[in-house]
C-alpha cells in the first residue's frame, strides 16, 4: 500500500455492522413491557393526586364553612347613678347591660353559667351571676344579658368609693367589665366541642353624669379563653 507524504491513511471496507446492535424479539418485547408498566405507574400516580386534591379542596371548603368565629360581645349600658347623686356607696348600684352576638352560620355556641365581674384599678369591686342556666346560642342570633350590682353583689370599700368620686371630679372613673362563661361549639346537632373556659374584657368609662360615655357604647370587648 503506497501512501503519499502529507495523507492520512484511510481503511476502505470497515465493516457496518460492527456498529450495529443485534435487537432480539425478546428485547423488543421487554421494551414494550417496560413501558407499559410505566404508563400505568404515572396514570396510578396522577389519580391519586386529583383524588387527594379534591379531598383537600372539599375538606378545605368545609372548614371555611364551618370554621366557628368567637362570640362577639359589646357593652350596651353600664351607668352608676349613686355618682352623679352622691349618695354615698352604701347604696350604690351598677347597672350593665351586654350584647352577645353569634355571627356564625352552621354553629351555635352552648353557654354554661355566665358571670360577670367588675374592676377598678385592677380590683374586683363586684361580681354576680347573669345566667344561672346553661343555654344554647343559635346562629346568627344576638343575645342581651342585663345585670344589677347591689348589696353583697357589690363590695365596694370606702376607700374606694373616695378614689372614685375623687376620678369623678377630674371628669370621668374608667372600670373593667369581665365577662366569664364556659362555652362549647356545636358544629352539628351530634357534634360539639370540648369545653373551653371563655372570658371578655370590657374596658368601660362613666361621666360625671354616672352613665357609659359615647365613646364606650357599643364597644367590642376582647374575648379570649384558656
Amino acid at each position: 500500500m503506497h501512501y503519499n507524504d502529507g495523507v492520512v491513511p484511510i481503511q476502505d471496507g470497515v465493516d457496518d455492522q460492527a456498529f450495529k446492535r443485534n435487537h432480539t424479539a425478546s428485547y423488543y418485547a421487554n421494551r414494550v413491557r417496560e413501558s407499559l408498566t410505566t404508563r400505568i405507574c404515572k396514570m396510578i400516580c396522577a389519580m391519586f393526586l386529583f383524588v387527594l386534591f379534591v379531598v383537600g379542596l372539599v375538606a378545605f371548603i368545609l372548614w371555611l364553612s364551618l370554621r366557628p368565629h368567637r362570640p362577639r360581645f359589646h357593652v350596651i349600658d353600664f351607668q352608676i347613678p349613686a355618682i352623679a347623686q352622691g349618695t354615698g356607696f352604701e347604696n350604690a348600684q351598677i347597672i350593665l347591660n351586654v350584647t352577645i352576638r353569634n355571627s356564625n352560620r352552621k354553629v351555635a355556641f352552648h353557654y354554661e353559667s355566665i358571670q360577670d365581674a367588675v374592676y377598678y384599678n385592677e380590683q374586683k369591686i363586684g361580681g354576680d351571676v347573669l345566667v344561672a342556666e346553661e343555654f344554647e346560642q343559635e346562629p346568627k342570633n344576638t343575645t342581651s344579658l342585663h345585670g344589677v350590682l347591689s348589696g353583697a353583689t357589690l363590695t365596694l370599700s370606702g376607700q374606694q368609693w373616695t378614689d372614685i368620686m375623687n376620678d369623678h371630679a377630674a371628669g370621668s372613673v374608667q372600670f373593667r367589665l369581665e365577662i366569664m362563661s364556659v362555652i362549647r361549639f356545636q358544629l352539628l346537632s351530634w357534634w360539639q366541642t370540648k369545653k373551653h373556659k371563655m372570658y371578655a374584657s370590657c374596658p368601660v368609662e362613666v361621666g360625671q353624669d354616672g352613665l357609659i360615655l359615647e365613646s364606650y357604647r357599643n364597644k367590642r370587648c376582647t374575648v379570649y379563653f384558656i
